[in-house]
């Protein structure tokens, strides 16, 4: 057995060891969380969307200025080669300064480099040895479970997302709730949903337990439905199925995370299953999706258990995202990467 299968099982058991036998006042530790002038922006001065709603977020966030990286894309492309990726990647670290810990890129295409995720191939780097066998394991996530504030200087990692843009009111929108979302903490519900298609189920056994968490006002709610419907006060969703009914019939609130275990979510502009896009059209902040075919391995996608976990202590949901993932080569992180609803 190779040092890497051997890193990789111990990655697993550590996840299956996450919250087991611990007391939800765990939940509520406190952190300290990424801060605006940590976040780098990337606009692609080829897409007038992505100008526009890039200067948008810098002032809504208030980023310095010397955080804003331009490059050019041309043509929208949804997948990028290594060697293009390998060129932009050298063009945006160039201009970041060491203080940099996360990356947003202003854009919804391109989303993948060959048959990586393109949050994960910068964060982590191209990964080819999971594109010859896609339905196997991939690269651990160090910053997996990890309560690091300092990725890049402890483990070399930027995280990343995509601020998608192909509308500019519901990108502005988009940013609106990310912001709102540190004003307040409401009374809230998280959703956890076994469904009837069952090879979409492997993480339901990390769900966390039904019950409540009084010091967040959170209420867990687990499930056995394909759907729900006509709810309010949705901070968490977390599902299996190929497309999830009813999501025009829901309120969510700002900050809120929702994605699907299925295998193309990720594949953005794709139509074979739902886009993790219709999460954020239906007003979640951030979500996850694959873009190539990941097989139904828990560890691909957010562990509920750890995105709950760290959310609820207060750090951004693009820490808390990127914390939840074991193996994400193949899947990319969209949304407000700053929301934290539960930061104090």
């Amino acid at each position: 057995m190779t040092g890497t299968v051997v890193r990789k099982m111990i990655v697993g058991l550590l996840a299956l060891l996450c919250w087991h036998g611990a007391a939800q006042a765990q939940l509520v530790a406190k952190a300290g969380g990424l801060r605006p002038a940590q976040l780098a922006l990337v606009i692609n001065d080829d897409e007038p969307n992505s100008v526009e709603i890039g200067e948008y977020y810098r002032q809504a966030r208030n980023l310095p200025a010397e955080n804003v990286v331009h490059v050019r894309i041309p043509n929208r492309p949804r997948k990028l080669d290594a060697e293009q990726f390998r060129q932009l990647k050298e063009q945006i670290d160039a201009r970041l300064g060491p203080h940099i810990e996360a990356v947003l890129m202003v854009w919804t295409a391109p989303y993948a480099v060959e048959c990586n995720a393109i949050t994960a191939a910068y964060t982590m780097g191209f990964d080819a040895e999971v594109c010859a066998t896609p339905c196997g394991p991939a690269k651990p996530n160090l910053y997996f479970n990890n309560t690091s504030s300092d990725p890049q200087g402890e483990h070399g990692m930027r995280l990343s997302m995509l601020l998608p843009t192909d509308s500019v009111a519901a990108a502005k929108a988009l940013i609106g709730r990310g912001v709102s979302a540190g004003f307040s903490t409401p009374a809230a519900n998280a959703w956890y949903l076994t469904t009837s298609e069952s090879a979409r189920n492997s993480r339901a056994p990390f769900f966390p337990r039904a019950g409540v968490v009084a010091a967040r006002k959170l209420t867990v709610k687990r499930l056995s439905a394909d759907f729900i419907e006509n709810e309010k006060d949705i901070m968490i969703y977390q599902t299996g199925m190929a497309r999830v009914a009813r999501l025009e019939t829901l309120q969510f609130l700002p900050g809120a995370l929702a994605d699907s275990l299925t295998s193309f979510g990720g594949d953005l502009y794709g139509t074979g299953q739902m886009s993790s896009l219709r999460w954020l059209e239906a007003g979640a902040t951030a979500s996850y999706g694959t873009v190539s075919e990941p097989c139904n391995y828990w560890q691909k996608f957010p562990q509920p258990t750890v995105l709950l976990s760290h959310y609820l202590r207060g750090v951004t949901a693009i820490e808390a995202y990127w914390r939840s993932v074991a193996w994400p080569a193949q899947g990319v992180f969209i949304g407000e990467p700053l929301a934290a609803p539960y930061r104090r």
